[in-house]
């Protein structure tokens, strides 16, 4: 038997980290589009090749190209001759390979596309065996790893390794002891400390103590150690989705959808006690679920504040939380209101009266229940700013002038730090 030894060129998969690909596709993956606000998985309006399989097989051959996530050896060997008619076999194998891979290591799921299915079986050349159009979905799984890649990516460009609970300046008889011991007092945790107790004792009893049977230690000798008082928060972010966060060839929505999944991460890890609701407003305003986050789109609305405020207090307002807060991100002044029969009244031109007197009110309202309002706008104009501006004066927020590349560094420290801010 005779055997033919070549060149050991290795398996093309083994120089690719999946999960850095997956992490340089986020953009596609959390693509905004142009539809309905919630993403309905059958929104078949505006971009619908966004989940198409086609697009998912571009931006990778764009990543493979572009990002240097192969060496110069495996692309040749990848693009194959120049003059072979067909140039890149191996090239096409090697992205429908990872395809595969994302899907069964479980960062998306695969589905047939009916309705372009639908389509070709009724339009000419029907009958052709050729197999229907795939479609891809995020699933929990990918999200949390952008969550994760996301806030990594955020807070390790300032320098922040890890974070901790949200500690306060208040102290309280907790379990972790850092701060002076007190005298117990009725309601406090029974978190006694020892030696402070038996030396109020011995103080008490005098030369005596140490010479009998044993200490008596009575309810005034008790003491407790103290530590600092950690609290939990509640939080409800606030997106605005309407027509002006995708205007002028930006994209300002998908970076504040990757603070989101980021702020989720951070607290479903770090602060487990803490809480986090999403809010979308629009026309009107919804809250969706986490999970929904990646599929949720702008479309062709106005903003409505004061509605997204009051479904955001409702909410917050139902949470037993110490500390309960607003984070609103928008690039638009108020331009919709809903009126007590329901109807959506819209006015783009300037800034309406009626629609900032009554969002005006709406935000004094959360001041009433205690909740602060820290906003983030993505514009600059000179109304915008004096609107964002008042907007912190009533409710004692903050105000955050910030672009889409840095606005999530901006609300995930202030996340990290309002402990020392707005407590009390």
């Amino acid at each position: 038997m005779k055997y033919r030894y070549t060149r050991y060129t290795g398996d093309d998969l083994e120089g690719i980290d999946l999960a850095e690909l997956v992490s340089k596709l986020s953009h596609l993956l959390l693509a905004s589009g142009f539809g309905s606000p919630a993403g309905g998985v059958d929104d078949s309006s505006g971009e619908d090749d966004q989940r198409s399989e086609q697009s998912l097989h571009d931006a990778i051959l764009d990543t493979l190209l572009n990002d240097g996530l192969l060496s110069d050896d495996a692309m040749s060997r990848l693009l194959g001759d120049p003059a072979d008619p067909d140039p890149q076999p191996r090239l096409e194998q090697l992205i429908q390979r990872l395809i595969e891979q994302m899907a069964q290591q479980g960062y998306i799921t695969r589905h047939p596309d009916l309705d372009a299915e639908r389509h070709q079986r009724e339009g000419p050349g029907t009958g052709d065996g050729a197999a229907p159009p795939m479609r891809f979905e995020m699933t929990d799984k990918g999200l949390d790893f952008l969550g994760y890649r996301a806030l990594r990516d955020l807070l390790g460009s300032v320098g922040h390794s890890s974070v901790g609970r949200h500690d306060t300046r208040d102290l309280a008889t907790g379990v972790e002891a850092s701060g002076a011991p007190k005298t117990y007092d009725f309601g406090d945790t029974l978190n006694l400390d020892a030696s402070a107790t038996i030396l109020n004792a011995v103080k008490r009893i005098g030369p005596e103590a140490l010479s009998g049977p044993g200490i008596n230690i009575e309810y005034s000798d008790l003491m407790v150690a103290q530590g600092e008082y950690q609290s939990a928060c509640a939080t409800v972010l606030m997106l605005d989705c309407s027509h002006s966060m995708i205007l002028y060839g930006e994209d300002r929505f998908t970076p504040a959808k990757a603070v989101a999944l980021a702020l989720a991460n951070l607290i479903r890890h770090q602060y487990p006690g803490d809480t986090l609701r999403v809010v979308l407003f629009h026309d009107s305003a919804e809250e969706i679920p986490l999970r929904q986050l990646a599929r949720v789109r702008v479309g062709p609305y106005y903003t409505n504040t004061r509605e997204g405020l009051r479904l955001a207090r409702r909410i917050l307002e139902r949470q037993q939380c110490d500390m309960r807060q607003i984070v609103m991100i928008t690039d638009g002044k108020p331009s919709a209101l809903t009126c007590p029969d329901g109807r959506i009244y819209r006015n783009p031109f300037g800034l309406d009266p009626w629609v900032i007197a009554e969002t005006f009110a709406e935000v004094a309202n959360c001041r009433k229940a205690g909740i602060l309002i820290n906003t983030f706008m993505l514009a600059r104009d000179y109304e915008l700013v004096s609107f964002v501006k008042r907007v912190a004066s009533i409710c004692h927020g903050k105000a955050y002038f910030t672009t889409p590349h840095t606005l999530g560094r901006y609300v995930l420290l202030d996340y990290l730090d309002k402990k020392t801010k707005t407590v009390h």
